[in-house]
């Protein structure tokens, strides 16, 4: 805005639908970038929303399970223009993510073989191994703070490296381990959440003074007529797959167990990862490692929450099982994919209508609780395993039996040493690699 001390004048659902779109098509980066998008545009630039009041909302989503930056969007649509606004600012967060992954995830499968894209691939598999890595970094140089989250860290790494211990039960662990020792020593699990200056960019729409709208105030009746819609929500698709396919058919797998995952993204997207490729690959078979590193690939170049790889999983997985019939496979795909995208983020949705309410009642800063932080911390070593696992079936795709891959280990390497010593960005790394592993596989 061209005066800083002007106040901004109301903004419809029409600018406000415009600008969720574009959102949509730009949210590169990751939480942090897509994030940090949102401050720029949102508050220093349009000032649709105070520092404060931003700050205040992110603490709250960063407490919750599943896509931060999704759910901040939907945070703040909501707070503008009731439950629409945050239904069309959280759904066009993700939709055009979806399409494009629908369309990757069929040029991946109908087009992997040939020599030009398996090269593009044979360069990006280290490069993901690298990423991976540095997610485990970055998120370890934020949570572990002390002793006690190191040892959860480790434990968590040895438990699901060493003895496949199911990811649920290592968050359920790292739950009850933050809850009793935070009781009693509450400083070792004091992390908080997201803190900054409050510093005013001028007047904002929805200021630091400005009253809470009647959408957003808190009624159990309105609670409980939103717990009833999302159980409909729910049950309804699921109950419509189980009669048409049966509680063991592929799409109804999927959709409960990606529902499930939904309620286990502690820690982002890198966080469900472990569990998705224990399911997905060694469960149920979906896909293959490789495809998965690949997927991971794919979802690290698109717009839009990372977690939306479960897009590309479901698509593969859809498609190979010819869910109806060897004519009708890119259809598989795209419903597949269409329906795990619905059942991980409709908690996401309900999450932020049921609680956005109670988050209102009060403007004090949120924090991280004992066991989220113990959570968090127990991730880290997950996302170390899942490093490890991409890092074998990468480096020695034939098994450690066989000899090591010696250009995808220099890939691999030259790709770590450009995110961690000279920052360069993820989809930056993922192109210079790329071309390098094209280069390498056709000349071999």
């Amino acid at each position: 805005m061209s005066d800083p001390l002007a106040k901004p004048q109301a903004i419809s659902l029409r600018e406000a639908f415009l600008f969720w779109l574009k959102l949509g098509f730009i949210s590169f980066g990751g939480p942090a970038g897509q994030i940090s998008i949102m401050h720029q545009e949102l508050v220093e630039r349009r000032r649709w929303i105070s520092e404060r009041r931003f700050l205040h909302a992110l603490n709250y989503c960063m407490l919750l399970p599943g896509p931060e930056a999704q759910q901040l969007a939907t945070y703040i649509g909501w707070l503008m223009h009731r439950t629409w606004g945050g239904v069309i600012a959280g759904g066009l967060f993700v939709l055009p993510s979806l399409f494009i992954l629908i369309g990757l995830s069929w040029m991946y499968i109908a087009f992997g073989d040939v020599p030009v894209v398996a090269g593009l691939f044979y360069g990006i598999k280290p490069a993901v191994t690298a990423i991976v890595l540095q997610a485990a970094h970055r998120i370890g140089s934020r949570a572990l703070k002390n002793n006690w989250l190191w040892g959860i860290a480790a434990a968590s790494f040895t438990a699901i490296f060493a003895f496949n211990v199911p990811f649920p039960l290592i968050v359920l662990g790292a739950a009850v381990i933050g809850y009793v020792v935070g009781s009693w020593a509450p400083e070792k699990f004091s992390n908080g959440g997201h803190s900054g200056t409050n510093k005013s960019y001028g007047p904002a729409l929805i200021d630091d003074d400005t009253p809470t709208p009647e959408h957003a105030r808190f009624s159990a009746v309105k609670l409980l007529r939103l717990a009833l819609i999302g159980a409909v929500l729910w049950a309804l698709p699921m109950g419509l797959l189980t009669l048409l396919f049966g509680w063991n058919g592929t799409l109804t797998q999927m959709s409960w167990f990606f529902t499930k995952a939904a309620l286990l993204t502690f820690g982002g997207a890198y966080a469900v990862l472990p569990y998705v490729y224990q399911g997905a690959v060694g469960h149920y078979g979906w896909l293959t490692p490789t495809q998965m590193i690949d997927g991971l690939a794919l979802g690290e170049t698109t717009p839009g929450p990372l977690i939306m790889v479960v897009a590309f999983v479901a698509f593969v997985g859809g498609y190979a099982q010819q869910v109806f019939g060897a004519d009708h496979v890119f259809l598989a795909g795209a419903v597949a994919a269409m329906l795990v995208t619905w059942f991980t983020f409709l908690p996401s949705f309900l999450f932020i209508l049921a609680g956005g309410p109670l988050v209102e009642s009060t403007h004090n800063e949120l924090k991280f609780t004992a066991p989220l932080t113990a959570i968090t911390a127990a991730v880290v070593g997950v996302i170390l395993n899942l490093a490890c696992f991409f890092g074998y079936h990468v480096l020695w795709p034939n098994g450690f039996s066989a000899h090591l891959d010696w250009p995808s280990a220099l890939i691999a390497i030259a790709a770590a040493i450009a995110l961690f010593r000279f920052k360069r960005g993820v989809i930056q790394v993922l192109i210079g690699c790329a071309l390098v592993g094209l280069a390498v596989h056709l000349l071999r």
